[in-house]
């Protein structure tokens, strides 16, 4: 039984007997088996949009040697008298609870928020005009903010396959698409999300793992630079390990650790708002028609240099998606991105932000406490001029222009939309910025200034970041380990989910 590779090329709406007729053809061979080993959309030209596929061919009509195996995590299982308690269900704090008790630990995960199906339907009667849920919101849950998200599956960090294969791998164990092996893009969506992270927590339980949910984490009991317990609204629990996976937007427990000893430092982060349109107008910019067969919706990366200023470019897009009040909080106000895996809704979306320096922007030293506070007062003040959760908004075309809207446009936000002097709530380097960015924008993207600005993004990462070993272990502790997004060393299902791997990879091999 031969093997080989091949590149392919295939129209956009090809069916599996149309490849198969296709590599027959090329290759002059009728009996075979073929695996796509990648797939990505080339659409360069909008005239000759296609398929870019590696295909991995078997067939006894060929020669060449058998393709090896990925290699995989290998995880030391051993029997342990050790116990593991990981705080926080998002990707961090499942993956590096997951590895743990494969490896033989007896391991714990407490999450602040509630169980996903509860979790939902306190999201869905907050949107429907019910009063703000702690534990069942856009924020905090099973999870992690990552279940209602775009679901998207891609990292920039290098040097992670053996981790990223095993959450893939994981992943469609609990569900997921086969695709997202050989996407170069891949994306779960929400409605997918929910189900995975429910049969992902499952079969953490078969291992004999426990979850705690509305368990919330309210100290630390320190001695002698260990953590001998977690102290929790449901009492004391002790461990020999403690990893702490939180997410960006738990900044009472970074007050707590600040509090405990854990040194944190600003880092530079980006703010900004979102920007919708409908998604007919970005496949007709993108593709020269509004459908494309075989593909869901287009998206796209944009950047900018800001005209001089800060730095500008487009995070988290959403294609048939929405955006979502995804505060963490009653008393603040931001926005973010969701999709369905179909991604067909009738808006798309993204994040239109600016990279900062907090300290060269106030033009001060700041500590780590002064970077959570001066956030947390632009969301609260969002919040105050939105009435509540409102959204201020106004078009992009007077955004830049400097204007503010006299009306809203149809949306996606399920709460609401208030015309404002968007510009005049953002700090004015901020607003600068954008304005020049999104003027590139429209330059690229036809069509781009008719849509809508609108909101706080302030949660494309954390303000601050841990001081701690490449494992994830803090600085000055023996066993307490700051993984995620949380952490500030980490953004993205990925590379979150790899984050929390490696310490778990990191106390089982010291251990």
């Amino acid at each position: 039984m031969g093997y080989k590779q091949l590149t392919l090329q295939m129209p956009t709406g090809y069916s599996p007997e149309e490849l198969s007729a296709h590599i027959s053809n090329r290759e002059g061979i009728s009996e075979f088996s073929a695996q796509i080993l990648s797939k990505s959309l080339d659409a360069r030209k909008k005239s000759n949009i296609h398929w870019l596929l590696t295909i991995g061919l078997l067939s006894p009509e060929i020669t060449g040697e058998s393709r090896p195996a990925p290699p995989s995590l290998d995880i030391p299982h051993r029997p342990r008298n050790a116990r593991a308690v990981v705080v926080g269900s998002g990707p961090a704090g499942f993956f590096a609870a997951f590895v743990l008790q494969q490896a033989g630990f007896a391991t714990t995960i407490i999450e602040r928020g509630a169980a996903v199906d509860q979790r939902e339907a306190g999201i869905k009667a907050f949107e429907e005009g019910d009063e703000f849920h702690p534990a069942a919101n856009y924020a905090f849950g099973e999870g992690g903010a990552g279940t209602f998200s775009d679901g998207k599956l891609t990292a920039r960090t290098k040097n992670i396959s053996l981790e990223k294969n095993f959450i893939l791998e994981s992943y469609i164990q609990a569900g997921a698409p086969e695709e997202i092996r050989y996407l170069a893009h891949p994306h779960l969506g929400s409605d997918n999300l929910k189900g995975i992270v429910k049969n992902l927590r499952q079969s953490f339980i078969r291992l004999g793992g426990a979850v705690s949910f509305e368990t919330m984490l309210l100290d630390l009991r320190v001695k002698n630079g260990r953590v001998m317990a977690a102290v929790t609204n449901q009492g004391e629990m002790a461990a020999d390990f403690f990893v702490l996976a939180p997410g960006h937007s738990a900044h009472e427990t970074m007050r707590m650790l600040i509090a405990r000893g854990v040194a944190f430092r600003p880092k530079n982060f980006a703010l900004g708002c979102r920007v919708e349109h409908p998604q007919a107008l970005i496949n007709q910019a993108q593709w020269g028609r509004e459908t494309l067969p075989g593909v869901k919706a287009a998206e796209y990366r944009l950047s900018s240099s800001g005209d001089g200023n800060l730095p500008v470019y487009s995070f988290c897009m959403c294609p048939g998606g929405v955006v979502a009040p995804a505060t963490a909080y009653a008393d603040t106000n931001i926005v973010n991105g969701m999709s369905l895996y179909a991604r067909n809704g009738q808006f798309a979306n993204a994040a239109c932000v600016a990279g900062i320096d907090l300290q060269r922007l106030l033009g001060r030293e700041l500590t780590a406490l002064e970077s959570l506070d001066w956030l947390n007062q632009l969301e609260r003040d969002f919040f105050r001029y939105g009435q509540g959760y409102q959204a201020p908004c106004c078009r992009i075309s007077d955004f830049i222009a400097g204007k503010t809207s006299t009306a809203t446009a149809p949306s996606s936000y399920p709460l609401g939309l208030i015309a404002a002097p968007l510009g005049d709530l953002l700090p004015t380097a901020i607003t600068l910025s954008l304005r020049a960015g999104l003027k590139d924008f429209c330059r690229k993207i036809k069509g781009f200034e008719t849509g809508m600005i609108m909101g706080l993004e302030s949660k494309t990462s954390s303000p601050i970041q841990v001081f701690r070993e490449p494992s994830g272990l803090c600085n000055g502790f023996a066993n307490l380990y700051l993984v995620g997004e949380g952490s500030g060393y980490s953004g993205g299902i990925i590379s979150s989910g790899t984050n929390g791997i490696k310490a778990a990879m990191h106390i089982a091999a010291s251990s």
